[in-house]
């Protein structure tokens, strides 16, 4: 097998990228729950944005996840402006407010940044974590192997490899792990939401772009497949 080598995307999939949040913005891509035959039997799933995100860009998700009997959740923070020194406190207290309302272990879906956090919350506290689906999400190869990096480190105000948390983020967290990714990803180099075989246990691909990982019926398909594996 041939290394992987690490690049950020090509631009024409950076550009059919923009497009597609030019959508999202005007509100074309966030619509009612897509149909779904899945029964989740009230389990609980807290959705984490992706960087500068907020709540409404996962609402379309929420609401499939809803419609197929799972309470879902958004993450409860505003936008995601990057990782902050507390920022596995502030989802603890999150999910204490959730568990009060519906005890039992959550599954954690975290797209592009959010599986970041997803899979380091995992590793805090694995007790609470059913099990963690990333979208998208550069957990392995290269830090800038991205379109985003650049804008990250000017908002964030740190550089992506020395985040103010102490982290491994290739090393698998204790709980059942999915990595969702697409060679369509424009952001993303697919590689490093693939990941290597030892650093999460099941990777599905799908065909759709970054912006559509909470959006694409091939991406909720995936989602719905990892929930009930």
């Amino acid at each position: 097998m041939k290394p992987a080598v690490f690049a950020a995307p090509p631009l024409n999939l950076l550009l059919r990228e923009i497009r597609v949040l030019a959508d999202l913005y005007r509100g074309g891509r966030i619509g009612p729950a897509l149909r779904t035959d899945h029964d989740g039997q009230g389990h609980n799933v807290m959705v984490v944005p992706g960087f500068l995100a907020a709540d409404g860009s996962t609402l379309m998700l929420r609401r499939t996840l809803n419609a197929a009997n799972y309470r879902s959740h958004g993450w409860g923070l505003g936008r995601n402006f990057g990782i902050r020194g507390d920022i596995l406190r502030r989802i603890d207290r999150r999910m204490d407010a959730v568990q009060r309302i519906n005890p039992g272990p959550a599954t954690l879906i975290g797209w592009s940044l959010g599986g970041l956090i997803a899979r380091e919350y995992a590793k805090y506290a694995p007790d609470r974590v059913a099990r963690v689906i990333t979208l998208g999400t550069p957990f392995s190869g290269d830090l800038r192997a991205n379109h985003a990096w650049r804008i990250y480190e000017l908002i964030a105000g740190h550089r992506v490899d020395s985040p103010p948390l102490a982290v491994k983020l290739t090393e698998k967290p204790p709980v059942p792990t999915y990595a969702i990714w697409s060679r369509n990803d424009g952001v993303v180099d697919r590689h490093c939401a693939r990941g290597l075989p030892h650093e999460s246990d099941v990777t599905i691909e799908v065909g759709c772009g970054h912006m559509g990982f909470t959006t694409a019926p091939d991406s909720i398909a995936a989602i719905f497949r990892a929930l009930q594996t």
